[in-house]
């Protein structure tokens, strides 16, 4: 029996299901993006996180779980615990490319963390993935330079705009949980109120660099509630479109 399973079962859900909603996201815009260098970054950015829910799922299947095509597939809407803010879809470039930044530089201070992790398979990891999470964040603040603080009047309204939308959203990645306390006594991972102390320090400076307005915290309402399974209206159906090709046939072998 691994150690503080519980704590490490929700911590490990969190972030894959992250990952592979996001990745799931981040692949729409493979042929649709505004110029092909974009279409080719969006495209490789998505593999990477498919690769790192995949990892994270084995993690899972390691400690008595079904495999992960199964965890992947064949799990309810309720039963995800990926935040909010990866389901909402993305017509719009300037959500994808706020949604980018604001969740990358998340996932890139989360990942730092867990490289001193106690537990050893996520230590593992973060640190292989250094390098392309560093790329992941390189990307989404070159661009919240080039539309604000170096671009348009539109462009600046247009990502000032996804930022006001989606900000509630992003804080909505560090979702208390009741496992912080276990967490991060045990030297698994510091826990999600640090975390988001961390982004904060981090995320503020880089949009105030860019031209941005930063809301107000005592103004924002976090969205919760995916964390514990609530999600909003627009998981299920990415869920449904996700999952049709294997609920054709799940013991087909590729």
């Amino acid at each position: 029996m691994i150690e503080h399973r519980h704590a490490l079962e929700d911590l490990l859900f969190r972030m894959a299901d992250d990952a592979l909603i996001y990745g799931h996201r981040n692949s729409e815009w493979t042929g649709l993006a505004p110029i092909l260098e974009e279409d080719i970054a969006f495209s490789s950015i998505a593999q990477d996180k498919l690769g790192h829910a995949l990892a994270l799922y084995r993690m899972l299947a390691d400690m008595g779980h079904a495999q992960p095509d199964t965890l992947a597939f064949t799990r309810n809407e309720r039963e995800f615990r990926c935040c909010q803010l990866v389901e909402l879809p993305t017509q719009d470039y300037a959500v994808a490319l706020m949604r980018h930044a604001l969740f990358d530089i998340a996932e890139q201070i989360r990942y730092e963390m867990l490289e001193s992790s106690a537990f050893r398979p996520l230590a593992e990891l973060a640190r292989k993935v250094r390098g392309e999470i560093k790329y992941h964040v390189f990307h989404a603040t070159s661009w919240l330079r080039m539309l604000g603080s170096n671009g348009t009047d539109e462009s600046r309204a247009r990502m000032q705009a996804a930022l006001d939308m989606l900000f509630p959203y992003a804080l909505g990645i560090f979702e208390p949980s009741r496992y912080d306390e276990e967490l991060s006594t045990s030297g698994i991972f510091p826990g999600e109120a640090e975390l988001q102390h961390r982004w904060l320090d981090e995320i503020v400076p880089v949009l105030e660099n860019s031209g941005y307005r930063v809301p107000s915290l005592d103004a924002v309402e976090p969205v919760y509630g995916g964390r514990s399974g609530y999600h909003s209206e627009h998981l299920g159906p990415l869920l449904d479109e996700m999952t049709a090709v294997f609920r054709l046939d799940p013991d087909a072998e590729w």
